[in-house]
């Protein structure tokens, strides 16, 4: 049997997330495969950075959160096929978070308006979710 935890402590685990990154991180979009585990060195070539809101996500509810506000970045550093994300602490050196993107109706972890960017244009994020699990 696994263990289950409440709605409450779900919640409680998924805002801590937030806290514990801080106020606006920033969000890079890479090419490429995503790395082992967020530990491991920076690949692929940077797309796009985006400096999150200061409440980049919505309080957690029903055991997930979502984006909160404006995720965008009206003109991309380099063109490519955006591969994966990578969270980072305001720093833009701590990685804290990492997945994978994939297209507006795709199944990554994060979702674009499209994934082939070209430098100059805007890139808009169009979903993001964490889930707890332990329900």
């Amino acid at each position: 049997m696994s263990i289950q935890l409440s709605t409450t402590v779900r919640n409680a685990r998924l805002d801590a997330i937030e806290t514990a990154i801080g106020a606006s991180p920033i969000l890079k979009i890479r090419t490429g495969a995503i790395p082992a585990s967020c530990a491991a060195a920076d690949s692929g070539t940077v797309l796009a950075t985006i400096i999150l809101p200061s409440d980049w996500m919505a309080a957690a509810a029903n055991g997930s959160k979502t984006l909160s506000g404006t995720w965008s970045d009206v003109e991309a550093d380099a063109s490519g096929d955006a591969g994966h994300f990578r969270i980072y602490a305001a720093d833009g050196v701590t990685c804290h978070i990492q997945g994978t993107i994939t297209a507006t109706g795709g199944d990554g972890d994060m979702t674009l308006d499209a994934i082939g960017i070209v430098t100059g244009q805007t890139i808009a994020i169009t979903a993001f979710t964490l889930t707890d699990g332990n329900a």
